[in-house]
């Protein structure tokens, strides 16, 4: 059974930065893709970051240059290391494993 389980979420305020971490199990997670998501209010899901099992990244435009993916397959762990925080980054953030299965997302809420 995979389980995908997010932290780090939290207030901050705008041009702040926050970590997020999520832990996976039930899966050889050096063999998978990783995935950020986000939903803000009141908008559909979106593509946030991707890291290849390789450790290849892409981004979306909204986030590059502030984002970052990285993982550490020792730990399991995927991040996401958010810097200059804007209000528009409001969402609920969610971890996807194999573009298959799905945390239950921390909320990440971005003061202005």
């Amino acid at each position: 059974q995979v389980r995908l389980l997010e932290s780090g979420g939290g207030l901050v305020q705008a041009g702040g930065s926050l970590r997020l971490s999520c832990v996976a199990s039930g899966i050889t997670f050096r063999l998978v893709a990783m995935d950020w998501y986000r939903q803000g209010p009141g908008k559909q899901r979106e593509l946030v970051a991707v890291i290849s099992n390789s450790g290849g990244t892409n981004y979306a435009d909204s986030v590059k240059g502030r984002f970052t993916i990285s993982r550490d397959n020792a730990k399991n762990t995927v991040y996401l290391q958010m810097n200059s925080l804007e209000p528009e980054d409001t969402a609920v953030y969610f971890c996807r494993c194999a573009g298959t299965y799905w945390g239950q997302g921390t909320q990440v809420t971005v003061s202005s």
